[in-house]
């Protein structure tokens, strides 16, 4: 493997402005494809093998021109203190919005309070229903500004007036996730290198493969019906991943250039070696984002392939277009005293200013010379105090971070609804108004469907169920049921007595299910429960009963890659075993802020609820996918100064001397990126990002710096110990670069250099 980057790094470096012509021929095609392409589909709510979905299937193949998904508004009518909603006056405001709501484009129905007993018990709150002919996506701008209209005009007549349901759904506030990620990446790349050029490049390839990917998401999108959350994931993770992997060649580059090498073989040294850990590293992600298929959930499945097409060009491009970009300037990356002549800089003795050159020669290494000892890096002294104190560490980190994953024991999953947004919208506000006049489980009724094809009296069976549904504890009301034209099937509505995300709604679904066998036995018809609120029970089910075989694809898949990488078995069991540690306490992290409510305000959380349901899933597809990137580049590294004949404790000290900063500053990035879309209004978005910051978090700078270290040092050569068949059996691919050192040593130093040693102790 190291072999052939080194030449592919070669070809690239003497052949650059091939190579650059060429991404930008890429990038230029993709865009032209993108700008003819058709209009990208919406998110689909399809989820096979759910109860709830066979329930909306048959709703939309027994109720044909009307769709189960269309848009419907709920405008929620609040009287004055001391007065009521059926007052004259009032009541004639209320029929003037229903009538003129109901000759509307698009309107399906507008059903009047008074005429559907749509009127809280004391009188102040009243509701009326909107229902379309579309979805909430493919309404006009005159219907949204009918409905608004009439709205308005009742205000005028002094009702309190909100709209509930997904007709007028605002968008959340857009944040400035993408932006802030940027600088923020671009200060800790300035910061870890010294050099705009050097920080520069890899936001500028990042940049170009994201756009790239985003393009051709955008011109497949309609063939593979690739949406815009596909594109918002790939956009978030490209940006992450791409400036990690371009940070990890030009840092490797740097250093080459440091111990004596030409520019061209300098890069075609850091992709032999730091290439060929990104290129595992990628496949790592690759695999969590494409196991996401193994769920079940088609949105899911396109947001992962989308996502690893991303990552596949984020490697391609630091395989090929750094070394290229490296060849068109090849000491702008350099700092700017190596720059005007590195060798001439490198062969001179210590002088009035040789210990500071030796101490930026040398990047911060602990070097003992006749002008005295630079400073030695922290990556190097914190190893140092880890592998003299690993019980102790390891102890602290696993219990610090098992503390932390406590409260995921208490994970509720659900979707948030209006609950979860801001009470300056108007959803929020009918959704309190709706409680507080209705009750709690008001705003997450049951929907149940009636199917009576096999009944001898359809209307006699579906009165039956009705009557039998509202003796269920936890039940409040039924409505009377709704007919199709063929008066095969019916839809009734059942209120529960909690609020949709309570855990006793849950349980009422599930008692609902349970009872019946026995109802449909006793009246001949059959039935499904659905709506939102079952909904959003069945996708938290299947989330979580899919939960453990994506582990175990996952985990598989990426032990094989990682035994094959580092040929070790207990080095794979380590990382796993870490991996876990990270995601639970980013879990758990999760929970305590964004169902628990504690520090909620300091994220801007308003209201706390239900973890959304894919969000465990999600998290823990992703950042296997990212922790195996710090594992891979931080490890190869102790894994080459262990091949390369160092003691188990010195090789973790020398591998943290070259990667631990590095990791820091691509761990850093990661965070900022994902941090960034915490901007945004939407709670779901704030939670994703949340989620992604702290699991990055955890995984670098406690599991990978301290966790990794301890556990190695503990098990000293060990650690390396592959059975003798099995090291036949596995392929040999070189990512530590062997082959590469032995073919192409560092070049002798002139007689400055013979006269530094460095200081090593473990």
């Amino acid at each position: 493997m190291s072999t052939f980057l080194h030449r592919v790094a070669h070809w690239a470096f003497r052949r650059r402005r091939t190579v650059v012509l060429v991404w930008v021929a890429a990038l230029a095609a993709v865009f032209l494809g993108a700008a003819n392409s058709s209009e990208a589909p919406e998110d689909s709510a399809s989820l096979p093998g759910i109860e709830s979905q066979q329930a909306f299937d048959l709703l939309d193949e027994r109720f044909p021109g009307t769709e189960a998904d269309g848009a419907q508004a709920r405008v929620v009518f609040v009287a004055a203190d001391g007065q009521q909603v059926t007052s004259t006056a009032n009541r004639s405001a209320v029929d003037t919005l229903v009538d003129e709501v109901a000759d509307g484009p698009q309107v399906a129905g507008a059903t009047s309070p008074f005429d559907a007993h749509a009127v809280s018990e004391d009188g102040s709150t009243a509701y009326a229903t909107i229902t379309y002919r579309t979805t909430a996506d493919d309404l006009t701008e005159a219907s949204k500004e009918a409905l608004t209209e009439a709205v308005e005009h009742v205000r005028d007549a002094g009702l309190t007036v909100e709209v509930g349901g997904s007709a007028l759904e605002t968008e959340p506030a857009q944040g400035i996730g993408e932006v802030l990620g940027i600088l923020v990446a671009a200060a800790v790349l300035l910061i870890t290198f010294g050099s705009l050029a050097a920080a520069g490049l890899p936001l500028l390839t990042a940049v170009l493969g994201v756009g790239i990917s985003l393009a051709t998401i955008t011109a497949l999108g309609s063939a593979l019906g690739f949406s815009s959350t596909v594109g918002e994931l790939a956009m978030m993770l490209g940006l992450a991943v791409g400036i990690d992997y371009s940070l990890f060649v030009v840092s490797r580059y740097r250093e080459e250039r440091a111990k004596g090498h030409q520019a061209q073989e300098a890069a075609a040294l850091a992709v032999g070696t730091a290439g060929s850990a990104v290129v595992f590293a990628g496949l790592t992600v690759v695999i969590a984002l494409l196991g996401l298929s193994v769920v079940g959930v088609p949105t899911l499945t396109k947001m992962g392939i989308g996502s690893a097409g991303t990552v596949l060009v984020g490697v391609l491009i630091a395989l090929t277009a750094v070394p290229a970009l490296l060849g068109f300037w090849p000491d702008a990356v350099l700092p700017r005293r190596d720059r005007e002549d590195p060798r001439r800089t490198r062969s001179r003795r210590p002088g009035r200013f040789g210990r500071n050159r030796i101490r930026n020669w040398t990047w911060n290494r602990q070097v003992t010379t006749p002008a005295g000892t630079a400073r030695t890096p922290w990556g190097v002294r914190w190893a140092r105090f880890v592998t003299r104190r690993p019980v102790a560490v390891l102890l602290l980190t696993v219990v610090g971070l098992g503390a932390l994953a406590v409260p995921s024991l208490n994970l509720r999953m659900g979707m948030p609804g209006a609950e979860s947004k801001p009470t300056t919208t108007t959803e929020r506000r009918a959704y309190d108004a709706l409680a507080d006049g209705f009750g709690p489980g008001f705003n997450g009724p049951l929907t149940v469907v009636v199917d009576v094809r096999g009944a001898d009296d359809p209307a006699a069976a579906v009165t039956g169920v009705s009557d039998r549904l509202a003796d269920i504890e936890g039940i409040v009301s039924v409505s009377p049921p709704h007919f199709n034209e063929a008066k095969d099937t019916a839809v009734v509505s059942a209120v529960p007595s909690t609020g949709p995300a309570g855990e006793q709604t849950q349980d009422l679904v599930r008692t609902i299910r349970d009872e019946r066998p026995a109802i449909e036995s006793a009246t001949g018809a059959e039935f499904q429960v659905t709506g939102t609120t079952a909904l959003n029970i069945d996708v938290g089910r299947k989330m979580q009963d899919a939960l453990v075989p994506y582990l175990a694809v996952v985990v598989g898949l990426a032990f094989l890659l990682l035994m094959v990488v580092f040929r070790s078995i207990l080095v794979p069991v380590k990382a796993a075993l870490g991996f876990l540690l990270s995601v639970g306490a980013a879990l758990g992290a999760i929970v305590t802020v964004f169902q628990e409510g504690h520090g909620a305000g300091v994220f801007g959380v308003e209201e706390t609820g239900p973890i959304m349901s894919t969000m465990p899933i999600f998290l823990v597809g992703i950042v296997f996918g990212l922790a195996m990137d710090y594992q891979v580049f931080l490890v190869s590294r102790i894994r080459e100064a262990h091949i390369h004949g160092e003691q188990p404790g010195q090789a973790v000290v020398t591998g943290f001397r070259h990667s631990a900063q590095v990791v820091g500053a691509a761990a850093l990035i990661m965070m900022a990126v994902f941090g960034g879309f915490m901007t945004g209004g939407e709670s779901m978005v704030k939670m994703v990002g949340f989620g992604l910051a702290s699991a990055v978090f955890f995984d670098a700078f406690v599991v990978r710096m301290a966790f990794v270290p301890a556990v190695l040092a503990l098990l000293g050569k060990r650690a390396w110990w592959l059975p003798g068949r099995l090291d036949r059996l596995l392929p040999r691919v070189d990512v530590e670069g062997e082959a590469l050192t032995r073919r192409a040593p560092a070049p002798d130093h002139a007689s400055g250099d013979d006269d530094r040693r460095e200081s090593v102790t473990v």
